[in-house]
């Protein structure tokens, strides 16, 4: 059902730090044995042929069929698999495959592949940004530009279109962070190299209409599917004042767990194989909690409720605006750097 209440026309800013550092110090207090679940998950990087062996072998047998077989099989197929892809890349961003960062690049150039505009070194540079500063709109990509939200504004058909082409939305905030984080790096290189070097194979050895599905997977994958249902998830605002929900739903399962956000963000050094294992530790933190159990019925909801605009986020003032990367390894340290002694802030 709709909300009487007005649709927000500009983010709210609130002096509070976020959330997730303090309630991290008081699990870790109650509930020491969290840290055994630190670590990585090296069979993570097995995903990474079998996500290639599907979507490119898909692509060779929809070459010449009708134009509607194949957006039916991006939509089903396609899209799972390059959803997948990018929890791939999320997990090698957080080093929680292998413990050096060129391995766990390699493995998420590995399933970038498919994305067919290459993505994942630029990923890991924002995504662990955004976990550092989240809310900062001069340093967290999570968050709308202000271009943006206000042309999408609360209308049903604006947000229809917006999640179609989120995958390109996101790729147009790139430019407002050029000042104060670097994305440019000889991975970056590497990665754009890899990805253009198999689109060509796919569209001169395979044919347009092969291309054409690895295209629309991709938007199907985070865009006007039930899996986009995860971009509305992770941090817009359901139930104020909570800026972070998790998703305990069955797409899960193909998902690699992405859905359980507010226990990523708790602790960002925990694999997706064991992040369920968090909340069942400590359920009197999470069990309190707004969560999820449908990314159709919130998709939904995003669209054709009137309360809800892109605007509709936490935001809190930055510090000190100063250049957070500048390219080159270890600028930015991975999730597992410290295990034994995970960054947080003591509970006020």
């Amino acid at each position: 059902m709709s909300s009487t209440q007005p649709a927000p026309t500009e983010y709210e800013v609130v002096q509070e730090p976020e959330p997730h550092p303090a309630r991290t110090a008081r699990i870790l207090k109650a509930h020491p044995e969290v840290r055994k679940l630190f670590g990585r998950t090296p069979a993570t990087a097995l995903l990474v042929p079998l996500i290639l062996v599907v979507q490119l072998g898909m692509a060779y047998l929809v070459r010449d069929q009708p134009w509607w077989v194949i957006v039916l099989a991006a939509y089903t197929l396609g899209a799972l698999v390059n959803n997948t892809c990018y929890v791939v890349i999320h997990e090698a961003t957080h080093s929680l495959i292998f413990k050096g960062r060129a391995a766990n690049l390699l493995t998420a150039i590995g399933a970038d592949l498919v994305h067919v505009i290459p993505s994942a070194a630029t990923f890991t540079r924002f995504h662990l940004v955004h976990h550092r500063h989240q809310g900062e709109f001069d340093l967290d990509a999570d968050l709308p530009s202000h271009a943006e939200a206000k042309l999408v504004g609360n209308s049903t058909v604006m947000k229809a279109l917006w999640i179609t082409f989120f995958p390109l939305m996101q790729a147009l905030r790139m430019p407002r962070f050029s000042k104060l984080i670097s994305f440019w790096e000889p991975w970056t290189v590497v990665n754009a190299v890899a990805v253009f070097s198999v689109d060509a194979a796919v569209f001169f050895l395979m044919g347009p209409w092969a291309f054409l599905y690895v295209v629309l997977s991709i938007f199907f994958s985070i865009g006007l599917h039930p899996l986009g249902g995860r971009m509305i998830q992770e941090h817009f605002i359901v139930a104020h004042p909570q800026e972070t929900y998790s998703y305990y739903g069955p797409w899960n399962i193909s998902a690699l767990n992405v859905g359980y956000h507010n226990e990523h963000h708790d602790f960002s050094a925990v694999p997706w194989n064991r992040l369920p294992q968090v909340k069942a530790t400590a359920p009197e933190f999470y069990d309190t909690l707004v969560s999820h159990r449908s990314w159709t019925g919130l998709l939904v909801k995003f669209i054709t409720d009137p309360s809800i605009s892109l605007y509709s986020r936490i935001t809190r003032p930055g510090g000190i605006k100063r250049r957070v990367l500048t390219g080159g390894v270890g600028r930015v340290p991975d999730s597992v750097a410290s295990l034994d002694q995970p960054p947080v802030q003591p509970a006020t």
